[in-house]
């Protein structure tokens, strides 16, 4: 979306910290739970849906895999 900022791991860090209740405290392992949780609030954000493969999907293990893969995810969407 025109305007938005960009996607950064602080913000990745933030919804996680929503989900947990304990911002100071966040996982740096991402289980099913909190991908779900992430890709609902990028989307949400980004005002649109993030068309990701199982295989992108497979390979969120941490926040900065997810990270990769939503920037990823979100510059195609733009192009």
């Amino acid at each position: 979306m025109a305007g938005e900022p960009a996607l950064g791991r602080v913000d990745l860090v933030a919804m996680l910290a929503q989900l947990t209740d304990r911002p100071t405290d966040v996982p740096e392992r991402i289980g099913s739970m909190e991908l779900a949780w992430l890709v609902h609030l990028v989307e949400q954000r980004s005002d649109r849906r993030l068309d990701l493969t199982d295989d992108q999907l497979a390979g969120i293990r941490t926040v900065d895999d997810a990270l990769v893969v939503f920037q990823t995810a979100l510059a195609t969407a733009d192009g």
